[in-house]
């Protein structure tokens, strides 16, 4: 009970200083709402998407991108926050400090996947307000797509976590962190079809973005808010939800022999 006592605590704390840290909030709780803007108005003047030669039918730009807006933001506040925070906090020792108190592994873990998923939440609610009213997307009506929308997002989130913990062992220090993590994000983000076309990048390149979560995250989020004539543009023809399961959970389980093998109070060469 007290471990779970102080895991909240430790979640409020989380979110108190992750909303007061300017930079963090733009480049993971706003970045996808900017984007998604930015997309919306730079193609307002351009045909919708799946129009037919006549110009009839298709989605709206913006429509096009939200999910993968809702998938990215999912991957920055999970993996990035996570890995940069992690390692900043080794790196200037404040886990060396906490790992001297009776503070358990579990609540501060807690603390930082609930940060996450809170974060996450207000994240999703503010784009989807944002395309609705902002650039007059229709969201879906159906509740089966919003049931899968509900076990894509939240499995999707806490593999991101898992993820981001793991990979706050890579950064050799707290100052290198952003360099270090960054750039792989935003690589995944281009080649897994949150900014691009996936349907139109090349085979080999859909092949080694199928890969790594993202993708999957991505194609689960299209599956809920992308018409029924979209599925057959995917590369099996299909949303192959199965498959978008399937892949997070073997992340998932890899990310978590990671943070048991990699993660320490301390760093070993420190």
């Amino acid at each position: 009970m007290k471990t779970l006592q102080l895991g909240i605590f430790r979640i409020g704390y989380e979110l108190k200083l992750y909303f007061r840290q300017g930079d963090s909030v733009f480049f993971t709780f706003l970045f996808p709402i900017v984007m998604l803007s930015i997309f919306a108005v730079a193609f307002s003047t351009t045909e919708n998407v799946g129009a037919a030669p006549d110009g009839s039918g298709g989605i709206s730009w913006a429509a096009f991108y939200v999910p993968g807006m809702v998938a990215a933001g999912m991957l920055l506040s999970g993996v990035q926050n996570l890995a940069v925070d992690i390692a900043t906090e080794k790196g200037d020792g404040t886990l060396k400090r906490l790992g001297g108190t009776p503070l358990p592994v579990f609540s501060y873990f807690m603390g930082k996947i609930g940060m996450v998923l809170v974060s996450s939440v207000a994240q999703v609610i503010l784009l989807l307000l944002v395309a609705r009213f902002a650039f007059n997307v229709e969201l879906p009506t159906d509740g089966d797509k919003w049931l899968t929308f509900v076990w894509v997002f939240l499995f999707g989130v806490i593999t991101s976590c898992v993820l981001g913990i793991a990979l706050s062992a890579l950064p050799r220090t707290g100052k290198s962190a952003t360099a270090v993590v960054i750039p792989l994000v935003l690589v995944l983000q281009f080649i897994s079809g949150v900014y691009l076309n996936f349907a139109q990048l090349p085979v080999w390149l859909q092949n080694f973005a199928s890969i790594f979560p993202l993708k999957w995250m991505a194609q689960g989020m299209r599956s809920v808010f992308l018409p029924a004539s979209f599925e057959a543009a995917e590369a099996s023809g299909t949303w192959n939800l199965g498959l978008v399961a399937l892949v997070m959970g073997v992340w998932l389980v890899a990310g978590l022999i990671l943070c048991r093998v990699t993660f320490r109070w301390i760093r070993k060469d420190s």
